[in-house]
């Protein structure tokens, strides 16, 4: 054996661990009490269903990386998204930010790590005060972590021009802003304090088609000049497919698919993911006419009342008996892929 053979072979390097990574998240809301004829029978109470609004995701997001968290309206990405930065007590699961759990900190000691995580809302209005000028809601947050007044309102002007605005905005109020423009503050807001992740919800839904692309740009551009992970929600494939990386899927309150997002919308494995797509417009005519467009049968079902085994299989065309009583595991779809799917029977891979 020559010396060159014996040598031992260099391990390779492990890979770096993520920046966030979500195990078994749950989040149930208790259901309401109503007092039904209460004039007729004092005393009685009534009281509805808990709510499973979130029924175990996991997930991992690395450093840089842009995650797109999609699916119906009421599926639960928006509960996911403020349990990640605390917004909401998890109910269980647990929440790990670069090697530390924080899904049960106290909020001391949760303050200093408010820097790193910061979101940005739906709506811009809403999530903007209306009595504060933009330097002093973008300046707040600077502020709460014992920046200067001076520094906060220097840093404000720089973030207005970063996200597309002028320096002169600084001093008026939010209802003197487009919508468009309420939301650039509101991302500015997010980038004050350079956090390492941010939770984008639905930041372009409530805008105008013409103003989402300019907002989907900027974070794009943000994310390339800046390099912080983004999770993306939203219900918009099309905006998703533009400013992610990957793309994780969810149904009632579970993902139930994930991976790259050119194989997710080149070869979906899950029923619910093919029907989401087919419901996105091509921009060719003739190619939106001639392709075929899937057709969910029922309604969605109600998180207080969610069907046995998988989820979906009231509305699936490929529903068998073990679907109305197994519960389908995330797993990998096809050897030797960075793809996963919860579903008994996955579409299969395409030949060639």
């Amino acid at each position: 054996m020559t010396a060159a053979a014996a040598a031992p072979v260099a391990p390779l390097p492990a890979p770096p661990a993520p920046l966030l990574s979500v195990r078994d998240l749950k989040m149930t809301f208790p259901g309401r009490t109503a007092f039904p004829g209460w004039m007729a029978f004092p005393g009685r109470r009534a009281r509805s269903a808990a709510v499973r609004a979130v029924d175990g995701v996991s997930f991992d997001l690395a450093a840089g990386e842009t995650l797109g968290l999609v699916g119906e309206s009421g599926c639960g990405k928006s509960t996911t998204g403020r349990m990640i930065v605390r917004l909401l007590e998890p109910t269980a699961g647990s929440v790990v930010y670069d090697g530390r759990d924080i899904s049960r900190l106290r909020q001391r000691a949760l303050k200093p790590l408010r820097r790193e995580l910061q979101m940005v809302f739906q709506d811009p209005h809403s999530s903007l005060n209306p009595r504060w000028t933009a330097a002093r809601i973008i300046a707040d947050p600077l502020l709460v972590q014992g920046g200067s007044a001076a520094g906060a309102r220097r840093r404000a002007a720089e973030l207005l021009e970063l996200v597309g605005l002028l320096p002169q905005h600084l001093d008026r109020y939010p209802h003197e802003f487009s919508g468009g423009q309420a939301q650039r503050i509101g991302i500015a807001r997010a980038l004050a304090t350079g956090p390492r992740l941010i939770v984008a919800d639905e930041p372009v839904s409530a805008l105008d088609v013409s103003v989402q692309a300019q907002i989907v740009n900027l974070l794009a551009r943000l994310q390339e000049e800046l390099g912080p992970a983004f999770l993306f929600i939203s219900h918009d494939l099309s905006v998703v497919k533009r400013v992610c990386d990957r793309v994780a899927v969810m149904y009632l309150g579970r993902i139930v698919e994930t991976g790259d997002k050119e194989r997710v919308y080149a070869a979906p494995a899950h029923p619910y993911t093919r029907a989401l797509l087919s419901a996105v417009p091509l921009p060719d005519p003739a190619a939106e006419r001639a392709r075929e467009r899937i057709m969910l049968s029922g309604t969605l079902p109600s998180p207080a009342a969610p069907p046995p085994g998988c989820t979906f299989h009231p509305r699936c065309p490929k529903a068998r008996e073990v679907c109305r009583s197994e519960v389908p595991l995330l797993r990998v779809a096809t050897a030797g892929e960075a793809r996963e799917v919860a579903c008994h029977f996955p579409e299969p891979e395409p030949s060639g």
